[in-house]
């Protein structure tokens, strides 16, 4: 695929990342670009930049092999979890729980680093 190098018309601005290391891009970039909330990007380190560009994203993951059997290989904790009598949104809170104690510990040891 080729590129083409494109002349910016936006100024260049300083941002600063937050304790998380998220920044935000400028509303100016996210115009000139296209970006908007459900746009996916690709990033990547080049030439020691990061450099971010949008990406369109087909259907092609719908369906996909690899979701399918994550999902098989899970149906059966699922189906024990509903024989038991819990609900939909008692497993997903659950998981939420789960998820948010990792992302506290992982956030916890990187302000140890």
């Amino acid at each position: 695929m080729a590129t083409t190098e494109r002349t910016p018309t936006a100024k260049p601005k300083l941002v600063r990342s937050l304790r998380s290391g998220q920044i935000t891009i400028p509303i100016e970039f996210r115009r000139e670009l296209g970006i908007g909330t459900d746009t996916m990007l690709q990033a990547r380190i080049e030439d020691g930049e990061l450099r971010l560009r949008p990406v369109a994203v087909g259907n092609e993951g719908r369906g996909s092999w690899w979701l399918r059997e994550l999902y098989d290989y899970f149906a059966p904790v699922r189906q024990e979890a509903i024989d038991k009598g819990y609900t939909e949104q008692q497993i997903n809170d659950v998981i939420d729980e789960a998820v948010a104690e990792v992302r506290a510990e992982r956030a916890a040891r990187d302000e140890r680093a």
